[in-house]
């Protein structure tokens, strides 16, 4: 059974920083590309992050400079770190795990974490 649980969200000010995990089991997580995506209420989900399995990474416009993703192979989780954030930050973020093979494109999905930036 493929899990994939975020942690790491919070209430927090303007300009502070937040890091969020996705720890994942029942997939082969180095074959793996992550992303962090975000859905803010009202609005439609977006990509905020990725990274693929061989470590390459894109970011979306709006968080470039400020968040950083990474991942451990070795304790099969991806990390975002959030720097100077905003209350357009504010959002709820998913985990996603998609594998690509020859026979099939898996995609897998966490049930999210909260990030609130207010004062």
């Amino acid at each position: 059974q493929v899990q994939l649980l975020e942690s790491g969200g919070d209430l927090v000010q303007p300009g502070g920083s937040l890091r969020l995990s996705c720890a994942a089991s029942g997939i082969i997580f180095s074959l793996s590309n992550m992303v962090w995506y975000r859905q803010a209420p009202g609005k439609q989900r977006e990509l905020g992050a990725g990274i693929s399995s061989g470590g390459r990474t894109n970011y979306a416009d709006s968080v470039k400079g400020r968040f950083t993703i990474s991942r451990d192979n070795a304790k099969n989780t991806v990390y975002l770190q959030m720097n100077s954030l905003k209350p357009e930050d504010t959002a709820v973020y998913y985990c996603n795990a998609k594998r690509v093979s020859r026979s099939s494109i898996d995609v897998y999905w966490g049930q999210g974490t909260q990030v609130t930036v207010s004062s």
